[in-house]
């Protein structure tokens, strides 16, 4: 770690140390943000399943490795059986927001195989 960069880290906890130390709000002498970020998944019926691995143009298989769970789950959304929950269902958000860069990340990671 270069000197400039120790020296900003030590000059930043010295602040904070000092900010702690007066007894006055810690948002009094620093900056404080507090970030919420809206990550309420799209509830998936079986359609939108079907519709947004078919938005990657790839077989049921490809798909499920592709986002990480059996192909036994991808056929139980796509029919019905289960629900998508937590962050399967978040990576499909993002698969539906920006699908031109997920149809990239899936020909990056294509392996073609000769049968």
């Amino acid at each position: 770690m270069s000197s400039s960069v120790s020296r900003d880290i030590l000059d930043g906890l010295t602040e904070f140390r000092d900010a702690l130390s007066s007894g006055k709000p810690v948002s009094d002498k620093l900056t404080c943000r507090k970030v919420k970020l809206n990550l309420k998944p799209t509830p998936y019926d079986p359609e939108l399943v079907k519709v947004t691995r078919a938005t990657l143009n790839v077989s049921q298989s490809v798909f499920a490795e592709f986002i990480g769970v059996s192909l036994n789950t991808l056929r139980a959304w796509e029919q019905g059986d289960n629900p998508v929950t937590g962050a399967a269902a978040r990576l499909m958000d993002e698969i539906r927001q920006q699908p031109d860069y997920w149809r990239r990340r899936v020909l990056e990671l294509a392996e073609t195989q000769e049968v």
